[in-house]
This record gives C-alpha cells, sequence and structure tokens, in this order.
C-alpha cells in the first residue's frame, strides 16, 4: 500500500528561529482555506501541538524516532493525517540535531527523509543579509537525501532589509516562500519548561493563533508552498492502528507484587494483596470499564495514541480535573496521570482534599495507577512542603536544575504496565527532585547518562519521571485495561 499526502517539513537552523509561530501560522492558514490540515511535530514536545491543535481543529501528534523507532514514523504519520488535504510537521531544535550521542536520529532531518518531506528553512534573519545566503547553502546540502525546498525569511525589519536578503537568495538557488516582519503581538510567553499551554492561557492562546495565522497569510506563498507539499513522495505501508495493535496476542501476565515476582498465594478473583493491608472496595458500574485520565490545567502531556490504545483495549476513558473535580468518575477501574505542571498549581492541587483522598483510596485498593512526571509529583506525600495524594512515601520540591534528555530504560520488576526485563524508550523534561521514602521498588533502571533506578513500583502504582510513548509498545496499554479487569 502506498499514500501520498501533501505534506511540509518546517525547519530551522536552531531553536528559537520561530518555527512554531510559522508551523502554526501556516496550519491556521491552510485551514483557513478550508483544507483539512493534520498538525504533527517533531520530538517529545507536548505543548507545541496544544497551539496546532487549535490552529487546525485536530489532535496534535508527535513524531519521535526515538521514542517510537523510525519503523513507526510513517505509519503513525498516516494514522494522524487520514482524511486530511495536507499535514503540517513542525521541526525540532536545529534541522539536524537529534538524540545526543545518536547521530541524527530523532532529528528534524531524520524524519523528513522517512516521510519522503520536502523541507522549508525557517530563518531569523534578524541580525545579517548577505550572509543568509551561505547559511542557507549549508543547510541545504549538507545532507543530499534533505530535501530544501524554500526559506521563510523571519523578523526581517524593512523593505530594504528584505532585499537584500532576496538578492542573496537568488544566488544561493533556494527560492524565499515568505517574508515575515518583526510581530512580538504574536509572542507566546514562556516559563521554565517553555511555553505555557494552551489549557492554561486558551482565549489568549486563540488570539495568538490567529495573529500568527494572519502574519503566515499574508507574508507567505500559501500556493507556493502548497504545491512543494504536493512534491512529497508516496509513502508505502498501512496507518498505524490502535485496535490492530492492541489486538495481537498478549503475553501472560505476571502478577505484581513489591518483590517483582508472583505470589505463592492469590485472594479468589486474582488479584494480589498485601497480608495484613485491608482490601478496600471500589465501585464499579457493569459493562463499564473506566480509565480515569487527568486533564485541565495542571495536566496538559499526553499523546493522543495513549488514550486511543486504551480504548482499543476495552476501556472507557474519562478525563477529570484534578483543580475542581472533587470525586474520580464514576466506576474508576484504573487511573492515568500524566504530565503538566502540578508546581505551579500546588496549592489548588492540595486545596482539592476530597479528590486527593479518593485518589489515595483507589491506590490502597489495589486498582491500577500510571503516573508519569507530574503524576508522580502528585501522588507524594507532598510537593513543596503542600500536602498531595500521599499514595507515596515521598516528597517532591522544584529544583534549579533542569533533567532533560531521553533516556533507554528496562522495567526492573512487574508492574501494572510492563513485564519484568521491558525495554523501553522514555525522555525526562522536569526540574523538580523527589526523594524517595520507604514502601516501593523502584520502577526502572536507566542505563544513560549514568546507570540508576527510577520511579516506583508499588501494588498496583507504577510512578516515573519517564514520558513514554506508549505506541513504541503497545502491550502496556493491553497490560494495564487486563489489570484494571482483574484487580
Amino acid at each position: 500500500m502506498s499514500a501520498s499526502v501533501p505534506r511540509l517539513v518546517i525547519a530551522a537552523p536552531s531553536s528559537g528561529s520561530g518555527k512554531t509561530t510559522v508551523a502554526t501560522g501556516l496550519m491556521a492558514a491552510f485551514a483557513a482555506r478550508g483544507l483539512a490540515v493534520s498538525p504533527h511535530k517533531v520530538g517529545p514536545d507536548y505543548i507545541d501541538p496544544g497551539y496546532h491543535a487549535l490552529a487546525t481543529g485536530r489532535a496534535g501528534r508527535n513524531l519521535d524516532a526515538y521514542l517510537c523507532g523510525p519503523e513507526l514514523v510513517g505509519p503513525l504519520f498516516l494514522h494522524g493525517a487520514q482524511g486530511c488535504d495536507i499535514a503540517v510537521v513542525e521541526g525540532v531544535m536545529g534541522l539536524y540535531d537529534g538524540a545526543a550521542g545518536e547521530g541524527e536520529l530523532a532529528s528534524t532531518a531524520h524524519v523528513a527523509k522517512l516521510l519522503r518531506a520536502p523541507v522549508v528553512l525557517v530563518v531569523d534573519a534578524s541580525s545579517q543579509s548577505r550572509s543568509v545566503a551561505a547559511l542557507v547553502h549549508g543547510f541545504a546540502s549538507w545532507d543530499p537525501e534533505v530535501r530544501v525546498g524554500g526559506v521563510i525569511l523571519n523578523k526581517v525589519a524593512s523593505d530594504r532589509h528584505e532585499e537584500l536578503l532576496r538578492e542573496a537568495l537568488e544566488q544561493a538557488g533556494v527560492p524565499v516562500l515568505g517574508v515575515l516582519r518583526r510581530a512580538p503581538q504574536v509572542d507566546t510567553p514562556s516559563r521554565h519548561l517553555g511555553l505555557v499551554p494552551v489549557a492554561e492561557r486558551h482565549a489568549a492562546a486563540v488570539e495568538a493563533v490567529a495573529a500568527m495565522g494572519a502574519q503566515v497569510s499574508e507574508g507567505c506563498d500559501l500556493d507556493a508552498l502548497a504545491g512543494l507539499a504536493r512534491s512529497a513522495g508516496a509513502l508505502s505501508g498501512a496507518a498505524w492502528d490502535a485496535a490492530e495493535v492492541v489486538s495481537s496476542p498478549p503475553p501472560p501476565l505476571p502478577f505484581p507484587s513489591s518483590g517483582g515476582s508472583a505470589p505463592s498465594t492469590l485472594p479468589e478473583g486474582g488479584a494480589p494483596r498485601t497480608p495484613g493491608r485491608p482490601e478496600r472496595p471500589r465501585p464499579q458500574t457493569p459493562d463499564r470499564l473506566v480509565v480515569a485520565v487527568a486533564g485541565g490545567e495542571a495536566f496538559t502531556f499526553s499523546y493522543a495514541e495513549h488514550t486511543e490504545l486504551l480504548a482499543a483495549a476495552g476501556a472507557e476513558v474519562v478525563t477529570f480535573d484534578p483543580l475542581r473535580d472533587e470525586e474520580l468518575p464514576d466506576g474508576t477501574a484504573g487511573l492515568v496521570i500524566g504530565g503538566g505542571f502540578p508546581e505551579v498549581y500546588a496549592a489548588e492541587l492540595s486545596a482539592n482534599e476530597p479528590l486527593r483522598k479518593a485518589v489515595a483510596a483507589l491506590a490502597e485498593s489495589g486498582a491500577p495507577v500510571a503516573a508519569e512526571c507530574a503524576g508522580l509529583l502528585y501522588l507524594c506525600r507532598e510537593l513543596d512542603g503542600l500536602p498531595m495524594c500521599g499514595v507515596l512515601d515521598a516528597g517532591a520540591r522544584m529544583s534549579e536544575r533542569l533533567t532533560l534528555g531521553y533516556r533507554d530504560a528496562v522495567a526492573i520488576g512487574d508492574s501494572v504496565l510492563a513485564a519484568a526485563g521491558t525495554r523501553m524508550r522514555g525522555h525526562e523534561f522536569h526540574r523538580t527532585v523527589v526523594e524517595p521514602g520507604s514502601g516501593a521498588e523502584p520502577a526502572w533502571g536507566v542505563r544513560a547518562p549514568r546507570p540508576r533506578v527510577e520511579g516506583f513500583v508499588q501494588r498496583g502504582v507504577h510512578a516515573s519521571y519517564l514520558h513514554t510513548h506508549w505506541a513504541s509498545e503497545p502491550g502496556v496499554a493491553r497490560r494495564f485495561v487486563e489489570r484494571c479487569r482483574t484487580s
């Protein structure tokens, strides 16, 4: 099978050149023309896809050749682009910057080659004129398999500045497809981990995306960009399908325990219990298997494929807001708490004592709970001195140090997410520190940048700093839902 979805990859020589403004604006501009636009982001970034979703009305999706493997980039792209007229892929960092020490792996250039897509290079021209030709020539000629189809000049100061830039690029033989003047009104606010997510500033974000779309429509040749997108090569293979990948026969499910091996005796129903700890009943609604997923302003980091996999495995996915909802959704059999900014909303999360108690009771009952990064902090005893759920005997606090990078991990013991020995790749991105207490085993063994153990496994709880992409290991979702049925 082959498919040809018109597509562009928006790249830049370095971060800060204006990729997000151009990519989001281009998505909005094409959507304003009545096109169905498929939005994508290279790498593990959760925030930019939120702006992409505003621009297109479709879920923003990530294409990460490190987390998911190069072989899944094409199928995941085709999955997201089904039914669309055009796709826009925003790159990450500089065009050729990939996973540290891994060559081109997971770089924008790598993904562009996997997608057989032309690249549009966004250049911050604010401090150069004729030198822009040398810069663009270097990026266009570095890898002959990467096709730089044109340039969009950003932060151009004046008509004279534009004239000088165009003259230089004529000599370089790379067409100018757009010129954007300095426009601070389309800037989006940032803080300690990047842009402020859409969910935290929805009305202002809508205005910013509209401004980006207007700027790109005015300054770029949309017809030429659409024509370049149509020149992308056909992709072979089928679109990724959550139901298909989750339906393969599951491996035997060893029951979790604090030691990572099957307990010697099991209570009726097959779920392990901790000796001396009473089992609390959890309400179940007949014919429903509800997996509650944290959302709202504090928990905005998630991949669209995760909920699709959970649903394909048989769960009814229900989103709730830990800032406002005082109860978990009716019939909750399992809980997923992804990433976000609980440190920003620590006071509000702490003040919602009824929900904190409900989360603690669910975890105490042995129900499956999967928490990543922000979710880990929420399950701790406290965050910056404020009470959290107390599921884990651990304290969390803000730190000046940024922890950032891809990780290669192996499951140390059995858990509700993975059997011992399961290898997964993850990504860390936080400015917090968790100081563990007692009562839990580590979740992962991480090899780099230094060998260490990470995370917590405690009864039905799996909590870790690692953000993982379940499409790389769909058995994670299948296993989690199965545990929701049997716990």
